[in-house]
């Protein structure tokens, strides 16, 4: 189904309230066996995310998967969970809460909220929420820079199933993806500049890494434009960076189960990049808006014992955007230059 098709922003005499709904991916509800199967059962039963024919993947998905990855997966969110919970639904809550009052504070009114496409709260959930509080018009914004068929067109599937349920829905609009936005490409660049800043940049000996999150390869093949908008995105933040070809690269993360996935794969990259003598990799995820399990234990802990194994001597995970302000600030530029601005 193709996502919402954005429209003109609504004149101010017109009734109603906007929403804003940020979207990500999802979280287990703690970083337990049963939590962890909850959440594996309803991301992989998707079929925009597992496209195989039901009557053979439900028997390897209930036979073999969920019997063996959540106990592994709960032991890796183990290691990255906080007192505060998820990293992910906090670090996503509070993205919600700063673009409400960035625009509280320019005069915009606006009910900003966010959802989980899989796991809680729920897209549903949380659209029928800001439905009773009167929105008549909500911004769809999920959190993937880059648009794929198994994330971003989930969601809004996920968003118009919910309104075609309803006889009088509020209008739904989307925004699409955000991979060239300059923005957001400047955001990343700030991030990075501030971990320079920080810790130096090596004039020699030296890789910035830029790993995407990977999808299958024979989604690309059919039409995806995914792994185009990926290179679109490292193409434009190593123009802002000024990195040449040989010290910015890009690489593809967290391959699951069989097949061709995009290449090159982030593991092995890194492992070969030990192997060459290069002292220092820092590794940054523009694909993740914010930290979670991918960034926080493959990046960070996984990725870093790879690299030195391999003969690296010094790694260093750049931090997502977060809260940062040039990411929040970006939000707000988008829903604006879109025209979908409340």
């Amino acid at each position: 189904m193709p996502p919402p098709s954005p429209t003109p922003a609504p004149r101010p005499d017109e009734a109603g309230k906007t929403g804003v709904l940020l979207i990500n991916l999802g979280t287990p509800d703690a970083p337990t066996v049963p939590a962890v199967r909850r959440y594996l059962r309803e991301l992989l039963s998707d079929p925009g995310v597992v496209r195989l024919p039901r009557i053979l993947w439900q028997p390897i998905l209930h036979g073999i998967v969920l019997r063996v990855r959540p106990r592994r997966l709960a032991e890796r969110y183990a290691a990255i969970w906080t007192l505060d919970g998820s990293p992910l639904k906090w670090h996503t809550e509070r993205q919600a809460e700063l673009l409400g009052g960035l625009l509280a504070r320019s005069g915009r009114t606006a009910r900003v909220d966010y959802a989980m496409r899989y796991g809680q709260p729920s897209i549903p959930a949380v659209l029928s929420r800001l439905s009773s509080e009167g929105c008549a018009r909500i911004l769809l914004l999920p959190l993937y820079p880059q648009y794929s068929a198994s994330t971003t067109a989930t969601a809004l599937d996920a968003a118009r199933r919910w309104a075609d349920s309803l006889s009088d829905p509020p209008e739904l609009r989307a925004i699409r993806g955000f991979a060239r936005e300059p923005d957001y490409i400047a955001a990343l660049a700030a991030s990075v500049r501030r971990h320079w800043a920080a810790h130096g940049r090596p004039a020699s000996s030296y890789r910035l890494l830029m790993s995407f999150h990977g999808i299958p390869a024979r989604a690309v093949e059919s039409g995806d434009p995914y792994h185009d908008e990926c290179l679109d995105t490292a193409r434009l933040l190593s123009r802002a960076l000024n990195l040449d070809e040989a010290t910015g690269l890009l690489s593809f993360q967290s391959r699951f189960g069989g097949g061709r996935w995009l290449q090159p794969d982030t593991s092995t990259t890194l492992e070969n990049l030990g192997r060459q003598g290069i002292e220092r990799v820092d590794v940054l995820c523009p694909g993740f808006p914010a930290d979670c399990l991918e960034t926080l234990e493959e990046i960070a802990i996984a990725g870093k014992s790879t690299f030195l194994r391999a003969g690296g001597r010094t790694y260093f995970p750049i931090p997502c955007l977060n809260e940062s302000d040039d990411w929040i600030h970006a939000l707000k530029k988008m829903l604006r230059d879109q025209r979908t601005a409340p």
